[in-house]
């Protein structure tokens, strides 16, 4: 482990103490079966995009920023004439983040993004899609703390989307809340 010092610090979290957790919980009698945090997608969808082509470009700049890897620009597969666009225009911007970059992404996303988020209430515990895999929303890209407020000219909104190994949707709630991801406790989830 010549690189551990270099290891994120929720990489290192799940390996000391989030897979016991899951282990004591759900009793998996082999470590391969595990549930981990694949990969995590950031995407920013901008509508605006149709009357002003650059405002995808600025979005997949800010949204370079808060991944810390390179975004991608969008574009639309098909012509849409009710929605004013045409094959090959610039809708948005999207990256994927594997690895250590993924574990950095997260650990700013719990601790410093959503307790920036105004009328905070928690994430809703619903939001999984029935394989693992979890979706939320941000209302505001400026609640990343590598976005410069006063250079904004557009807030935009985007979406996160984690995806899991895990089988279930209750095996994924438990290893993001064992993350400190900010779900209700289990109790008021049923009222």
């Amino acid at each position: 482990m010549a690189n551990s010092a270099n290891e994120p610090r929720l990489k290192k979290h799940y390996n000391d103490s989030v897979r016991k957790v899951m282990q004591e919980k759900f009793g998996y009698k082999n470590p391969m079966q595990m549930p981990k945090v694949d990969k995590i997608v950031l995407n920013m969808g901008i509508g605006e995009s149709t009357a002003d082509s650059k405002k995808a470009s600025v979005a997949a700049e800010d949204l370079t920023l808060i991944a810390g890897q390179k975004a991608m620009v969008t574009r639309a597969k098909k012509s849409i004439a009710g929605f004013k666009v045409r094959e090959e225009m610039p809708l948005g911007a999207k990256v994927t983040l594997r690895g250590n970059q993924m574990y950095e992404f997260m650990d700013r996303l719990v601790t410093i993004a959503l307790p920036r988020v105004r009328d905070f209430r928690g994430l809703n515990p619903k939001s999984f899609d029935g394989r693992g895999n979890f979706a939320m929303g941000v209302k505001e890209h400026i609640v990343f703390p590598e976005i410069n407020y006063d250079k904004v000219d557009q807030i935009w909104g985007m979406d996160v989307i984690v995806c899991t190994t895990a089988e279930t949707d209750d095996e994924a709630r438990e290893l993001l809340r064992a993350f400190n991801f900010p779900f209700p406790a289990p109790r008021e989830e049923a009222a």
